[in-house]
């Protein structure tokens, strides 16, 4: 038999440690959980074990505590944050029908110890899995440790030892009682390091040995007296750091053998706590819907019915996994066909979808607006907590818990759907974030389905030839390369890459990875002032990106209308900016000459024009208005110079006397605040000593105390309600404040400050974006929006149309919203996105 033995807490504190802090919805703390299930589960599929024991140490003192008051006095007690998972996380191993082992007065090392001897002595095989290089003096023949580590899980059998540390398994006992262990405060012999424990071990065989050969000139005088001086020590650490093989627990292996469990309840625990895909990996797919009490009658099946050619009332409308429609009322499923469900879109039907952008689409394809639809669940879903992972039908049923009111084998969700569509709307009304929905979200929809379905034009022999001129450029920075290194290596490869900076031409290696030298960004940059090859290879890369993600990603991407029809997504960000992928448009590359030019290859069709409105500082207007400073209200108000005004009250000097880099230094420090940066992180910006950052911070929040009042109460609210809020009602869950670990606490402090200010900007645009689209059909106008980029909106509009769009754009974009500063843009109009922009 094989049996698996996990070190429980080493490896729940190697998932809580390895993975940033996710909450559920509701604040309930989640990586531990998450990440433990991950690790067992890559155990179970890479090791197929005949049987499963997870050990566990109790709170209680052991038998090292007793004899050894000192006995791991020295660590911290386990966070908040990770005790709170733990009865959660043993609970969900119970359901998914893993035995779980623990003794009073023993710790799991022990029982790893007692099982792996158990196991042997009955002829099988042990895998020990642990974060703890403790356990690896069990290792023998028929006991194997698979050694976690940050990277990868190593196997650890009697030969990877030797290799390793010169000795024996059994002997790292005695490597420890000379060496010690400052985790555990093992004491082992004051002044003996790993490097002579482990010589010492390998000469003499044992630490008994050892002392038996004080006098053998191999031990050195100095070594000799620490050592002598030191025996009680050295016996107390060998006890110590002895695992024990005789731990009173159950020792058949066949004990271990994982139970049925109770997978619909491990299903429903893995579902309220938001981890879905999981419930799939543990092949728990048909628990994961709540079940109907006890006591009631099973779900009727129902089977679908011909649609009406008149639908009233509320009609519940969603999709299959294969991409078809299924609608629901009442006890009723259709199956329409696409101009069926159109037809309905327009219709008398009040219909409540489950993502509602694909019915929008259908609907302008039938050259209608979806004017029927009224509320989308997965929005609404997206709204009540932003930092999900993705949301289906299915798994919100079971996270919500809504039960099927009916099965229906050609549409599987559709007995869930109305319930939980009407569940989220309570949800939402009592959240305050209806009229986010209604008046922003779904009507946001629409606009997306529209931008999708038109598309952006793209010139594909601008961008071919643009591409082989990179190649060109390619080849000949690679050859510069070579030549400075002084052979042919493959540029792409971090190891070969690492290899010639830093065993070839000698530069100093920054840090290193389980893989080799780092050669990451951060790296090259640093490594700028020692070669001129890290320009090239900087550079190598930029052109090398910009032609396999954007000309190469263009050209496949461009449609047979010869135009790119980017996916744009509405549920992915946390500060609920729109994203866009299939191409990504909204990264096009903006900052570099080079990069600028594909924009160039955007173009608007003959006759038509591109018109750019693009929003002025908006964050630091919101910033203005949200802290209610008057001195950043009145610049803004009379047209000032934020960034030179700013510098001038900060220095008490007249606008006339700043100096460009005092400017600058006042830009980075006004968008710092924004985004919540420190002194260190001000320093890179402003290339000054951290010491003048601060300083300089300092300065400013003494000069504008209204601000930084500001970001210490968004900090309080945050804290009292566990959530940030937009100006528009939106919220962002914050249970990073309440850690107790000091750096993820910073980082939530940082959330609280920004996320008021990034996503009211972020809603601006979109309603911004809803007005100019509604605008432009109400004015019966040809132009149609395309593209939406931070805080940048693209039209394309005939050429007799461009006046009017430029003042739509400027008067839509400006009006959407009124605050004490205005919001100003600035608008270009061209045959490209470049001379637009």
């Amino acid at each position: 038999m094989k049996l698996m033995v996990l070190d429980g807490n080493s490896l729940v504190n190697r998932a809580f440690f390895g993975i940033k802090l996710l909450t559920t919805k509701d604040g309930r703390y989640t990586n531990a959980i998450y990440g433990f299930q991950n690790i067992l589960l890559n155990l179970l599929a890479a090791h197929k074990p005949d049987a499963v024991a997870i050990a566990w140490d109790l709170r209680a003192p052991t038998f090292r505590h007793k004899a050894y008051d000192g006995y791991k006095a020295t660590r911290h007690g386990m966070p908040e944050e990770l005790a709170q998972q733990m009865p959660v996380l043993k609970e969900l191993l119970t359901d998914l029908g893993f035995v779980q082992v623990s003794q009073e007065g023993w710790e799991a090392d022990d029982i790893l110890g007692t099982l792996a001897a158990a196991c042997e002595a009955a002829g099988g095989t042990t895998l020990l899995a642990t974060g703890d290089r403790d356990s690896l003096q069990l290792v023998d023949d028929s006991t194997t440790v698979l050694l976690a580590t940050n990277k990868e899980t190593i196997p650890m059998d009697p030969a990877a030892i030797r290799e390793k540390y010169g000795v024996e398994p059994p002997q790292l006992i005695d490597v420890k009682s000379l060496m010690g262990d400052s985790s555990d405060n093992i004491p082992g012999v004051p002044g003996i390091g790993e490097k002579t424990a482990l010589a010492l071990v390998a000469k003499f065989g044992t630490m008994e040995n050892i002392y038996k050969n004080l006098e053998d000139k191999a031990i050195k005088p100095g070594q000799r007296a620490k050592l002598a001086a030191n025996r009680d020590k050295a016996d107390l650490s060998y006890m110590l750091g002895t695992i024990r093989r005789d731990a009173p627990i159950e020792t058949d292996p066949a004990a271990y053998i994982r139970q049925p469990g109770d997978p619909a309840a491990a299903a429903q625990l893995l579902a309220t706590l938001e981890m879905h895909k999981l419930v799939d990996r543990w092949g728990l797919t048909g628990g994961s819907t709540p079940a109907a009490p006890v006591d009631a009658a099973p779900p009727e099946t129902v089977e679908p019915a011909p649609l009406p050619l008149l639908v009233e009332g509320r009609l519940f409308v969603a999709q299959n996994a294969d991409g078809s429609w299924y609608a629901v009322q009442g006890q009723d499923v259709y199956l329409p066909d696409a101009d069926r469900l159109a037809a309905l879109l327009d219709g008398g039907a009040e219909v409540w979808a489950f993502d509602a952008k694909p019915l929008y689409r259908l609907a302008l394809e039938h050259r209608q607006i979806g004017s029927a639809l009224h509320f989308d669940g997965k929005l609404a879903a997206y709204l009540l907590n932003p930092s999900a992972s993705g949301y289906e039908v299915k798994s919100l049923a079971a996270e919500y818990g809504v039960a099927a009111a009916f099965q229906c084998e050609a549409a599987p969700d559709a007995g869930v759907l109305a319930a939980l569509l009407e569940k989220l709307a309570a949800e939402l009304d009592a959240s305050g974030q209806r009229k986010l929905h209604d008046e922003m979200e779904l009507p946001l929809a629409r606009v997306l389905a529209d931008m999708e379905r038109i598309g952006f034009a793209v010139d594909a022999d601008g961008i071919r030839s643009f591409g082989d001129s990179l190649r060109g450029e390619l080849d000949g920075i690679l050859q510069k390369i070579y030549a400075e290194v002084g052979y042919t290596f493959n540029v792409n490869s971090p190891k070969q890459l690492g290899e010639a900076l830093f065993d070839k031409l000698g530069l100093p290696p920054r840090k290193k990875t389980a893989r080799g030298y780092s050669t990451d960004a951060a790296t090259l940059e640093s490594l700028r002032p020692y070669s001129p090859v890290i320009d090239e290879i900087l550079k190598y890369r930029t052109y090398a990106k910009l032609l396999s993600t954007y000309v190469d990603g263009l050209l496949a991407a461009q449609a047979a209308d010869g135009r790119v029809h980017s996916t744009f997504i509405q549920t992915e960000a946390r500060t609920g900016r729109i994203s866009s992928s299939e191409p990504n448009l909204q990264n096009i590359p903006i900052r570099t000459e080079l990069g600028s030019r594909l924009r160039g290859y955007f173009v608007a069709g003959d006759g038509w024009q591109l018109v750019d409105a693009d929003y002025s500082q908006i964050e630091l207007r919101i910033l203005a208005h949200i802290t209610g400073d008057e001195h950043m209200q009145q610049a803004f108000l009379h047209g000032a110079d934020i960034h030179r005004s700013t510098a001038a009250k900060i220095y008490h000097i007249p606008e006339s006397e700043v100096t460009p880099q005092l400017r600058s230094a006042s830009k980075a420090i006004n968008f710092g605040i924004m985004y919540g940066k420190g002194a260190y992180s001000l320093s890179k910006d402003l290339d000054v000593s951290v010491k003048e950052a601060d300083a300089f911070l300092k300065t400013y929040l003494d000069t504008f105390p209204k601000v930084d009042g500001y970001m210490q109460d968004c900090i309080a609210h945050a804290k009292d309600t566990g959530y940030v809020e937009t100006l528009f009602g939106r919220r962002r869950a914050l249970p990073e404040l309440a850690s107790s670990n000091f750096q993820v606490r910073a980082s939530g402090e940082r959330m609280a400050r920004n996320t008021p200010i990034q996503g009211t900007a972020a809603d601006i645009i979109k309603l911004a974006m809803v007005h100019v689209w509604q605008r432009l059909r109400d004015e019966k106008l040809q132009a149609r929006l395309l593209l939406q980029v931070h805080d940048e909106l693209i039209v394309e509009a005939p050429d007799s149309e461009v006046d009017a769009v430029r003042r739509i754009l400027q008067e839509e974009m400006e009006h959407v919203v009124h605050y004490s500063v205005p919001l100003t843009t600035e608008v270009g109009t061209g045959k490209t996105w470049l001379e637009a922009h």
